[in-house]
């Protein structure tokens, strides 16, 4: 017969042992959501050495690239807010996890996303780091990739050095030298020079957004100025939306201008749909303009509506009526084909009716259908 006091100490002791499983299943959880089993984040395969940074970033990177070989350099610098996660298009099989991991030798790209986009494990909280990654070989600089620390990497047996302490203003300038050297095509530049710009608009930062707004001066090379417009308009906000802004009115460049319209449609900032706006209307390039168009139609809202509009009754040019036809094309169809409808019964243009008479097929929508009928039936 159990006493009083001895159920007591049953009930007592199925609780601790519950506790105890809980805090066992709480700790796997916690543990798949840690971004990374060490300072490196999740790379293996790879010979790795840890050391401090003692002098500026660029000097330890020479002394490393000067023992001669291929080796890796790693560290961490500070993320832009948002949720995010760059990892692999390209991965090797891992029966241990669902999506593979990343060639650091031979892979040949990174993907970014917003979200959670890794189904192996939870993320509790938006990565706060990021891994930046350097091949030197010959005493340069041949490679360079990025990575959160949640995404899982192979480092191909390959030497490792792994830094401690970089502080971020030394990153970005470290960068900024890596895209001032890269040349204007080819493999150091698709491999070194756009990464680093990229690097840079990844960095949580100030001196990050003086260094992309440097990079965006008409002096600089087309190709520094037309990549970094994407970045600005991605990562940096507010005061991204603003070099933009800058770039759209001053720059000499179309296809400068053409990928500042680009960067503005994937800002988030108010201001930015109103710069594109003023593009759609004013820009000197019929090219930028129907662009600008066309990125309005996927921003959708009265605003852009009405831009497109008045592209198709105002612009003296009659390729851009036809993209701000197209654009028309792209709203959501109860804003879209009304409006298709509309200019192929009035316009005075007869190749802006025929384009609009064009996307009305390609609709499938019903009322395009009777439009057609009684067209036919007249």
């Amino acid at each position: 017969m159990t006493t009083g006091h001895g159920q007591g100490a049953v009930v007592q002791g199925a609780a601790v042992r519950r506790a105890v499983l809980g805090a066992a299943v709480l700790g796997a959880v916690l543990g798949a959501a840690v971004p990374h089993a060490g300072a490196q984040g999740r790379i293996s395969n790879a010979n790795t050495e840890t050391r401090a940074v003692t002098q500026s970033l660029e000097r330890e990177v020479q002394n490393v690239a000067a023992r001669g070989g291929a080796t890796w350099i790693g560290y961490r610098a500070p993320i832009v807010a948002g949720p995010r996660h760059m990892c692999c298009y390209d991965s090797v099989s891992d029966a241990g996890s669902c999506c593979g991991r990343c060639r650091l030798e031979g892979g040949s790209g990174v993907t970014m996303t917003s979200g959670n986009q890794s189904e192996s494990r939870v993320s509790l909280e938006p990565p706060t780091e990021f891994l930046v990654l350097a091949r030197v070989e010959s005493g340069a600089v041949m490679r360079l990739r990025t990575f959160t620390p949640d995404c899982d990497i192979d480092g191909g047996g390959m030497p490792l050095v792994w830094l401690t302490g970089v502080k971020p203003d030394d990153s970005i300038a470290w960068l900024e030298q890596l895209v001032a050297s890269a040349p204007d095509s080819g493999e150091i530049h698709e491999r070194v020079g756009r990464t680093a710009i990229a690097a840079i608009a990844m960095h949580n930062a100030p001196a990050a957004d003086r260094a992309l707004d440097s990079l965006a001066a008409p002096g600089r090379p087309e190709w520094q100025r037309s990549e970094t417009a994407f970045w600005l308009g991605s990562a940096r906000g507010e005061g991204g939306a603003r070099v933009l802004t800058r770039m759209i009115a001053q720059d000499p460049s179309e296809n400068v201008r053409d990928k500042a319209v680009f960067g503005l449609s994937v800002s988030k900032q108010p201001s930015a749909l109103t710069t594109l706006i003023d593009a759609a209307r004013d820009d000197k390039s019929p090219h930028v303009r129907g662009q600008a168009l066309f990125w309005l139609a996927h921003k959708a809202g009265q605003q852009a509506v009405a831009a497109i509009a008045g592209a198709i009754d105002n612009d003296p040019e009659t390729e851009v009526k036809k993209k701000a036809v197209f654009a028309l094309s792209q709203l959501p169809k109860e804003e879209g084909v009304p409006m298709l409808i509309q200019v192929a019964r009035t316009n005075k243009n007869a190749e802006v009716r025929k384009q609009a008479m064009f996307w009305l097929g390609q609709s499938k929508d019903p009322r395009a259908v009777k439009f057609f009928e009684d067209i036919l039936t007249k």
